[in-house]
């Protein structure tokens, strides 16, 4: 037998609304086993998801605790920097403000030593022109005077033979424009070089050539034959003295030495 629809209505109600009707109606149509062991399963699930829920929950105010604690943290490190900063900061300040204060200590140490070497070295110019100029004095005072004493040896030499002769010094020949001859006869002529010192063979070959010179202009000058060359030396080292006979008695050259050693 069918029901009315008004019937299969107030049935469908009746299993929304009553829960002792639909478990009743589940039991007999074979459901009722299922219905509790589903019951049992929400049951469960329901007191694993609230025991999930409050681990959780205490995880979450765990973690909200870490995080604040973390926080904190952070902010005191944060503090910590910006003192180290801080620090930092001023001790370059203060370390660029000495390597200012250093260098320009340096600077002014090397501008003043730089003038004092410049007065230095103005002095030792200045001490130096007057050394030198002071030797180029007694140099050309002694060899003024060697010249002089050369000249007269040479005036007795002459004399000896026969020949009466005035020795000039020091002559200058304008010939082929200007030459001086240190001793100087016109007649009968007489040419003569003096150097205080000949330290080498090249110093000596110096001083030949010279005299060599000062016959040429000299014969030039005088239209005459030389019939003296004369050179003296004040000074000379023993191998340098020998050199010096050897190319005199070569060159017919009356030699004058004074100090070997």
């Amino acid at each position: 037998m069918g029901l009315t629809p008004e019937e299969k209505r107030r049935f469908l109600r009746a299993l929304e609304e009553d829960e002792e009707f639909r478990l009743a109606v589940a039991g007999a149509v074979g459901l009722g086993e299922v219905l509790r062991e589903l019951r049992d399963l929400r049951r469960d699930s329901e007191r694993r998801w609230r025991r999930w829920y409050k681990t959780w929950k205490k995880f979450q105010e765990e973690n909200e605790k870490r995080w604040q604690e973390n926080e904190k943290r952070w902010q005191e490190n944060e503090r910590r920097w910006q003192e180290w900063y801080e620090t930092w900061r001023k001790f370059q300040e203060e370390n660029e403000k000495r390597w200012q204060e250093w260098y320009e200590t340096w600077r002014k140490f090397l501008e003043e030593n730089e003038r004092r070497w410049a007065e230095h070295e103005k002095l030792e110019d200045q001490r130096f022109k007057w050394v030198q100029s002071a030797l180029m004095d007694i140099r050309e005072a002694l060899g003024r005077g060697l010249e002089h004493l050369v000249a007269r040896a040479v005036e007795d030499l002459l004399r000896e033979r026969g020949v009466d002769c005035r020795i000039r010094v020091n002559v200058t020949l304008p010939t082929a424009g200007y030459k001086e001859v240190d001793i100087f006869c016109p007649s009968p002529l007489v040419v003569g070089e003096v150097t205080t010192a000949v330290k080498n063979i090249k110093e000596a070959e110096d001083a030949l050539a010279q005299l060599r010179r000062s016959v040429e202009a000299a014969e030039r000058f005088t239209g005459a034959a030389t019939q003296l060359k004369v050179l003296a030396v004040g000074s000379a080292p023993r191998e340098v003295a020998e050199y010096l006979r050897k190319k005199a008695e070569e060159e017919g050259i009356h030699l004058i030495l004074g100090r070997e050693y």
